[in-house]
């Protein structure tokens, strides 16, 4: 696709690299079918082809509007899309890319401005953990729905203390610790009986991706400089990896490399961090080998939800139901469509409460045709989501590891 930038966006990093990306854009449209907001919208702008071409609009001088705006904005940035893509357009960063262009030439409403900086500023602050607790003790008197932000309060379990030769780091969350505690300290506990001791990094806090998905960019560039300055040390001392829980903050990390290659204090030891970050899930050939025998699968029929951050985002798939299936477990994707979306989306359930029920209840239909005891994801944002709308347990497939392990 030709691409004629306009004098404000020449020689700029994100001109340049959009430049190149929309190069790499045929216009097929194979996208628009695995785009979940035009299956549900049927609306040509509501999927990657249309909002592409609003993107070289802007891009090309054209002044964007609230439409263009809202358009946007009901993005997932799923990246089902770049699954999809025969060319290799890497849509999720131009999406970045367009929607900060965007907000800075079209004013939000207050409502909307003050919602959108209380969820940039108010999850990655070390206030949220109380304010959890506080929703927790109340929760039986929440309205609906703020009761599907708030889980029932969780016990974490025991933290292994055995030390090994053998250490990863693990980056805890910003939600995570309060929401769902048991995720860490099951991932703990799993390593552990791998031979694995879990290292976490006090000062290490969002992975950025909350503030840099709102388009506050140097916000969440500044967490990745801090996260890195975190780890550093462990990663000088010779940790072997940085594993993450939660395939939103995965394939986040794994992208530092990209967001800071032009930050001349910051660019080497990003590409370190992104070189050496892996998703839980990438160690399960590993798990699977050392743990067999020690593993008593009692769960029965396991229902899985793949994110997208996982299938499409890092683009790993079909890893966790090979592995635990190796392992005993009785665990399937849905028969029908299993690649798309669940609506959660990091902060888009909030911001679009009412396409995300809409994915939500239909993706809960395709895992509860199969009747399973659990459902299973690997993304903190997914679990809540999906337990909002199901009294089947939702877990994190290493909880479900973790339960076997200890009824051996």
């Amino acid at each position: 696709m030709q691409t004629h930038l306009a004098p404000e966006f020449k020689n700029t990093p994100e001109g340049i690299e959009a430049e190149a990306i929309l190069r790499k854009c045929v216009h097929c449209g194979f996208c628009t079918a695995t785009c979940p907001t035009y299956q549900l919208l049927g609306d040509e702008l509501d999927g990657p082809r249309g909002r592409i071409y609003l993107m070289k609009q802007v891009l090309e001088g054209e002044t964007p509007t609230r439409k263009t705006q809202l358009h946007l904005d009901r993005c997932l940035t799923c990246r089902n899309c770049e699954t999809t893509c025969p060319s290799g357009v890497q849509y999720g960063h131009l999406v970045d890319i367009g929607r900060k262009i965007v907000d800075e030439k079209v004013p939000r409403p207050a409502g909307e401005k003050a919602l959108r900086w209380a969820l940039k500023e108010g999850l990655p602050s070390p206030l949220f953990g109380p304010a959890m607790k506080l929703g927790q003790a109340v929760r039986g008197l929440l309205p609906e729905t703020l009761k599907n932000k708030v889980p029932a309060p969780q016990d974490a379990g025991i933290w292994p203390t055995r030390e090994h030769a053998r250490k990863m780091l693990m980056l805890a969350g910003c939600v995570q610790p309060s929401m769902m505690p048991n995720i860490n300290s099951a991932t703990a506990r799993v390593l552990d009986a791998a031979g694995i001791q879990t290292v976490v990094a006090r000062n290490a806090g969002c992975c950025g991706a909350v503030k840099f998905h709102l388009n506050d960019h140097e916000g969440g560039k500044a967490q990745m400089r801090a996260n890195i300055d975190a780890w550093w040390p462990y990663i000088e001392a010779g940790v072997e990896a940085l594993v993450m829980n939660a395939s939103g903050c995965g394939v986040t990390v794994k992208e530092y490399g990209h967001i800071l290659r032009g930050d001349p204090a910051y660019a080497a030891k990003a590409a370190r961090i992104s070189e050496l970050t892996k998703d839980l899930s990438e160690l399960l050939p590993e798990l699977s080998e050392k743990l067999r025998g020690q593993v008593t699968a009692q769960a029965g029929q396991v229902a899985l939800h793949p994110p997208c951050t996982l299938q499409h985002g890092q683009q790993l798939r079909g890893g966790i139901e090979k592995y635990l299936g190796e392992l005993g477990f009785e665990i399937q994707l849905a028969s029908s469509e299993a690649h798309l979306c669940c609506g959660s989306a990091g902060t888009y359930s909030v911001l679009h409460p009412q396409i995300a029920y809409e994915l939500r209840d239909r993706k809960l239909g395709h895992l509860q045709a199969m009747q399973p005891e659990v459902i299973v994801s690997a993304n903190i944002g997914c679990i809540t989501h999906l337990q909002s709308g199901t009294r089947t347990p939702v877990k994190h497939w290493v909880e479900l590891l973790d339960e076997a392990l200890l009824s051996c």
